[in-house]
């Protein structure tokens, strides 16, 4: 089998290259191969390559920049998908695409599940949103997984940031009043590594392509979750000038962005493991394997 990942040097797609040789060849781009806001280049790639499956982790993530850059966003994230979509019709390819809790306003009480309206806040919610369109509308045989707080051990993230603060200053401010699950990006890989395995497998029943979440299990917010990073940090022997009792809560009023964010985060998962016979582990757990490579990191 041969596969399309785009995206390598990001925290999902550094992680799939991983989880992914395995099963096929993996041909692995980022920005310097191909351009993704660059329509014409990416039809020419996948047209030379002929994949049978494309996966694209790659996608405009500075959530902030891209209120005041939101044609370049609305480029990678909205019109790349549609146009992967369309080569993979052409080809008889599958397309295993990634977006994100943003496409939802936050003002839900409960989890979020995949039937639910979108109603995203910002530029990148929007435009996220418009390339699951884009992507559905293009080709049937579509995977979309949903994610949300995606953190690696390659890349820049909350985590590393916290760690990095944590060292430097003296106490720390964190917003509490937003709820959502730490998601590893290893275990995004592995569970996408799983789906191409079964893509893989001959059958008599249709695959079940569609829209999923998949998100790590439990909940969280910010500031609980630095709390975690650095308590972990200081048991494991890395010395911090903080400890979890001087990261202080404040409110997303405190914290001004330029993108507003969705105070729930959280997405239901059932149908995702329902579907694909899977378990999903606590985020705590999915974290800590993260922090040990991070802090093992010169």
């Amino acid at each position: 089998m041969k596969i399309l990942l785009t995206g390598r040097n990001g925290q999902v797609g550094f992680e799939l290259q991983r989880a992914l040789a395995p099963l096929g060849q993996v041909h692995a781009v980022d920005s310097g191969d191909c351009n993704l806001a660059d329509a014409d280049a990416l039809r020419a790639l996948v047209r030379k390559l002929q994949p049978q499956v494309i996966v694209n982790p790659a996608a405009y993530t500075a959530v902030d920049r891209a209120e005041s850059d939101a044609q370049q966003a609305m480029a990678v994230n909205a019109v790349a998908p549609g146009v992967l979509g369309e080569e993979a019709e052409r080809l008889g390819a599958s397309v295993i695409h990634y977006s994100t809790d943003y496409v939802f306003d936050g003002s839900k009480a409960t989890p979020y599940v995949e039937s639910d309206a979108p109603a995203p806040l910002g530029a990148y919610g929007r435009s996220k949103l418009d390339g699951e369109r884009a992507l559905a509308q293009s080709t049937a045989r579509h995977l979309i997984l949903r994610t949300s707080w995606v953190v690696g051990a390659h890349g820049s993230n909350f985590a590393k940031t916290m760690l990095r603060l944590a060292a430097e200053r003296d106490e720390l401010r964190v917003v509490s009043d937003q709820l959502g699950a730490p998601t590893s990006a290893a275990l995004i890989a592995d569970l996408t590594a799983h789906l191409v395995r079964q893509l893989q497998r001959p059958g008599t029943e249709p695959f079940p392509y569609g829209l999923y979440h998949a998100t790590a299990s439990g909940e969280t917010n910010w500031c609980e979750y630095a709390r975690f990073v650095i308590g972990y940090a200081l048991r494991t022997g890395h010395a911090l000038r903080v400890t979890p009792n001087e990261v202080h809560p404040i409110g997303s009023d405190q914290y001004p962005t330029a993108a507003r964010r969705p105070a729930n985060s959280r997405l239901d998962t059932a149908l995702f493991r329902s579907t694909f016979g899977l378990e999903l582990p606590h985020w705590q757990e999915g974290l800590g394997h993260v922090l040990q490579q991070i802090l093992r990191t010169p």
